[in-house]
């Protein structure tokens, strides 16, 4: 296929080559020969009244093709009749010269290229000289000469099929090695391309997942890197989330297994207490016991519930069912159901929350629990007589913020970077008979990290912990 096409290209080259040649050549004879017709228009006498001077007028045309073969000269009348004409072999093949190119010359100023009708050979179209005759101030028709007659004709033939021979070769040469040296250089780079490819398909299918493909050239392979890159970027992607993934329900699995053994131990304990010891047991002892029995219930449940409501949270399994709330009217509802708590623990509680605030877009459900275990949180280390406050005002012009503080044990500086990991339980003391699960505030960051909400904490031994939480708005209306 690339043969043919090469030599498809190569004959229409030289077939293009030829055609301009030849008109160029043309153009060229008609240049040179510009005025020849008017110089035997004006020096001889070609008529004698109303008839051809045919005597003189054959004489000149002879002398003048013995001077330059290759033209042929004709007398035309008025009308482009041929009246006398010489030419080698007296083959004259129409008897009127169409004279609309004749005018079309004599009118340019003889500037333009055009060419004519041949009499011998009428199909073709040649250069030629043409001048207008006049006698006694008469005007009586026209010298038309051929510039290229029948015996150019003839000779050029001879030459056209060695010359059309040479040029064809010497092209198909001169195509085939620009073509090899092309075709190499091009192939060279492709291959080289496709190995580099084909090399880091190679590396990525025996494990190295850093492999990618890097090419400077433009064009489809480049199209074909960059989709490999992308595709290779998106398979590392989900096999780091399928690792994540796994190290957290191993981390669960542990977890569970190591949480769950203590106050499944102390059941079971109390179980066998009451079991061992029915017959001695007061029912004061048995009340005691049960009572034990059932907050470590309590605590337990309580405990698989966070834990998988955290593991869902870090694995993305719970996404977020946002819509615009009104965070007032919440807090608001989170108050009073945690008014009666306040009351029992003999606590000072409060909710200040400015007037005109805007909705916020966020899931309601996750929004209550953040704002629930936070203050379960502060009634948990906050004495009777302490306060526990909630605070929602306008922070900046786009930005919320609700603060939830409590006058209760406090943290040291450092216990503060580390209140929000899973499992971890500030050293103090706890003013709630119940137990924690060290859930609770690692629940409450992954639902505002969800949010795109900012919490931070300042506290102070002695003095109590404020949490701070920033809501960013979309308008400030």
């Amino acid at each position: 296929m690339f043969l043919l096409v090469l030599l498809a290209i190569s004959t229409v080259y030289i077939i293009v080559s030829v055609n301009t040649a030849e008109l160029y050549y043309q153009e060229t004879r008609q240049k040179l020969d510009l005025n020849i017709a008017s110089h035997i228009a004006s020096d001889n006498k070609c008529f004698s009244g109303d008839s051809v001077n045919t005597g003189v007028i054959k004489n000149v045309f002879h002398n003048v093709m013995v001077i330059n073969p290759s033209i042929e000269v004709y007398l035309l009348d008025t009308n482009g009749v041929i009246l006398t004409y010489y030419a080698p072999n007296h083959v004259v093949n129409i008897k009127t010269v169409p004279l609309g190119p004749v005018k079309e010359f004599i009118s340019s100023n003889e500037e333009s290229f055009i060419i004519g009708i041949d009499p011998k050979s009428p199909d073709d179209k040649k250069p030629f000289s043409a001048a207008q005759v006049f006698d006694k101030g008469k005007f009586k028709g026209y010298i038309y000469v051929i510039l290229g007659g029948q015996e150019y004709e003839n000779a050029s033939r001879l030459v056209f099929g060695s010359y059309i021979l040479r040029l064809g070769i010497k092209t198909m040469l001169i195509a085939l090695v620009a073509a090899a040296l092309i075709g190499f250089i091009a192939i060279g780079f492709i291959v080289r391309n496709i190995r580099k490819i084909i090399k880091v398909i190679h590396d990525f299918q025996k494990g190295n997942l850093n492999a990618r493909i890097e090419l400077k050239s433009k064009g489809e392979l480049k199209e074909f890197a960059d989709s490999f890159n992308a595709m290779a970027e998106t398979i590392v992607g989900n096999i780091k989330e399928l690792r994540r993934m796994d190290e957290l329900r191993r981390v669960l699995v542990a977890n569970v297994s190591h949480d769950l053994r203590t106050p499944l131990s102390i059941i079971r304990g109390y179980v066998e207490t009451i079991i061992l010891k029915e017959p001695t047991l007061t029912s004061q002892e048995r009340k005691e016991y049960l009572e034990t029995i059932l907050k470590n219930s309590d605590h337990l449940l309580k405990l698989v519930e966070e834990l998988f409501e955290l593991s869902k949270l870090e694995t993305k399994e719970t996404e977020p069912h946002k819509e615009m709330l009104s965070l007032a009217e919440l807090l608001q509802d989170i108050y009073q159901k945690n008014l009666i708590v306040a009351q029992k623990k003999n606590i000072k509680f409060t909710l200040d929350v400015a007037e005109n605030l805007p909705f916020i877009n966020a899931d309601i459900g996750m929004m209550e629990k953040v704002f629930q275990n936070l203050l379960e949180n502060a009634f948990k280390f906050t004495p009777a007589d302490g306060e526990v406050k909630i605070i929602f005002k306008r922070k900046y012009q786009h930005v919320l913020y609700v603060n939830i503080s409590d006058t209760g044990l406090g943290m040291s500086l450092e216990e503060i970077p580390f209140v929000f990991d899973r499992y971890y339980q500030v050293n103090r003391i706890s003013y709630d008979k119940h137990m924690g699960s060290g859930l609770g505030l690692s629940i409450v960051k992954r639902i505002l990290d969800i949010h795109n909400f900012e919490i931070t904490v300042k506290s102070e031994p002695s003095k109590g912990t404020s949490f701070f939480i920033s809501i960013p708005v979309s308008s400030p209306t």
